[in-house]
């Protein structure tokens, strides 16, 4: 019996994405599987991007990584963003790779490393222009000597240094220019205090495509694994793995000039026939695509007809054919005629990495492909 709803994800797309964007690169790939892999199943995602070469994962917190761990995968990780007082012991203990910031993240990695009876595998972080995580070009040098101090003792690892873009997905913007040149600085900086990481690592899924001077050792694709392109309009050849579709729920004829769904901000221009899809804002379809966005209902493009509810939305069908049961595509690769994440980005003015990673826990993921 299929089901209700569901958020399809093709494997092998997965896979595939990452031996395209492996191809483009001398440098070892790190796929980010943060955040429940976009949206696409943490472990499942996993699993295919390293099938499809990559040779690290990366993820945003600590609980994201030890899942990574407790499903079996063994490939080194890196987890990026912890607060003072995380049990990072357990990191240490598993394994896992921990990047720092300043200089009392490398004394909680020693008090861990001391907890665990091993070095700590850390990735010191320089801030090159985005001005959000990473030290600011005037406390790297405390930063540095902080963990080669600590190196030094046994205690601390120092695998890598590493930044992060802020406008990658503009190529020709002078930024992007202008933090090569600075996270070069810094690793020079770093090596006249005595310190050469053994990776170095900076382009994300926007610079791995566009940008082969930031690649380094290591680049970090995230929302490129899984299709969506950073740099739109170009698809640079990557397929979008998931594909959100559902069931219409209810089918009816309504009078003209009959409003729709909550305050009415649509009416039917005559009597027409509207369908119940049951998915909602709750679900991660927005709200604010109410009147807006487009989805597929038997092989024809349709608009959201009213305010998206919190379960569920309403199509004007208008006279055409249409039972309860029949299948609706939200969004997907777009090789059916279907709308893509891209798409929808475009209409709610945000990006498809919001599209696809909002799509509510409540939605079953099901795989598809050699993987699933």
């Amino acid at each position: 019996m299929s089901s209700r709803t569901e958020a399809l994800v093709d494997l092998d797309a997965i896979r595939s994405n990452v031996e395209l964007l492996r191809a483009g690169t001398p440098a070892d790939l790190m796929a980010v599987v943060k955040a429940d892999g976009y949206g696409h199943g943490l472990v499942p995602s996993a699993r295919a991007a390293l099938a499809g070469g990559a040779t690290w994962l990366g993820v945003a917190f600590l609980e994201e990584a030890l899942a990574l761990r407790a499903a079996g995968i063994q490939a080194p990780i890196l987890s990026w963003l912890a607060t003072p007082g995380e049990d990072l012991a357990q990191a240490v203990a598993a394994g896992i790779d921990l990047s720092a910031s300043a200089p009392w993240s490398i004394a909680e990695l020693v008090r861990a490393a001391r907890t665990a009876d091993r070095p700590a595998r850390v990735h010191l972080k320089i801030d090159t222009g985005l001005s959000r995580g990473g030290a600011a070009a005037a406390d790297w040098p405390e930063l540095v000597t902080a963990a080669a101090k600590a190196a030094a003792g046994g205690e601390v690892e120092i695998v890598g240094m590493w930044s992060h873009f802020a406008y990658a997905d503009v190529p020709d913007h002078p930024t992007v220019r202008g933090q090569v040149a600075n996270f070069r600085a810094a690793l020079a900086e770093a090596e006249r205090l005595g310190v050469t990481p053994q990776l170095r690592h900076l382009a994300n899924s926007a610079a791995t495509l566009t940008s082969p001077d930031a690649h380094f050792d290591l680049v970090r694709p995230g929302i490129a694994v899984y299709g969506l392109t950073p740099v739109p309009p170009h698809q640079h050849g990557l397929v979008p793995a998931m594909t959100l579709r559902t069931h219409v729920a209810l089918a009816k004829r309504i009078p003209a000039g009959a409003g729709v769904s909550y305050g009415h901000e649509y009416h039917a221009e005559r009597e027409t026939t509207v369908a119940l899809i049951p998915l909602g804002y709750a679900d991660g379809v927005p709200r604010a695509g109410g009147n807006a966005l487009p989805v597929q209902l038997g092989g024809r493009r349709l608009r959201v007809a009213g305010r998206v509810c919190m379960d569920q939305f309403v199509l004007d069908v208008g006279d055409g054919p249409v039972s309860a049961g029949d299948e609706v595509v939200l969004f997907g690769p777009g090789t059916g005629g279907e709308p893509t994440a891209q798409e929808w980005a475009d209409i709610l003015g945000t990006i498809s990495y919001e599209v696809v990673s909002r799509v509510g826990a409540r939605v079953p993921r099901a795989y598809r492909g050699d993987l699933g």
